[in-house]
């Protein structure tokens, strides 16, 4: 558990599009196989440590033949922001997805001291 120990705690949220590839015939729709992508996130403020980030698909567009295999999470998760990542593998085709995240973690406080 990740304990907060001031009254500064910052709560933001967004989501993103991570692709639309049935629409060009991108990889995600085409291909078969691990298939990975990525955005970077920026935080609207800096938070004084790493927050906990939360992720969920807002938005899964798949095809109805194949089995739907997915993962979603977040990574390289720092102060000002993170990676949300997608994988998917075998004979998975998905069209498009949306993904929504949330971080919750100690904001700077005027007074804090921040040595690198």
């Amino acid at each position: 558990m990740k304990r907060l120990r001031n009254h500064l705690i910052g709560v933001d949220q967004g989501d993103v599009p991570l692709f639309s590839d049935f629409e060009d015939g991108g990889e995600m729709w085409t291909g078969t196989g691990p298939r990975e992508r990525r955005k970077k996130v920026q935080f609207s403020q800096e938070f004084k440590a790493p927050p906990t980030v939360h992720v969920s698909m807002a938005l899964s567009d798949m095809d109805s033949g194949p089995h739907h295999r997915a993962e979603v999470t977040a990574e390289e998760i720092g102060r000002k922001g993170c990676d949300v990542v997608f994988r998917t593998w075998g004979d998975t085709r998905v069209a498009r997805v949306r993904v929504a995240w949330l971080a919750i973690g100690e904001l700077l406080y005027e007074d804090d001291w921040l040595i690198d």
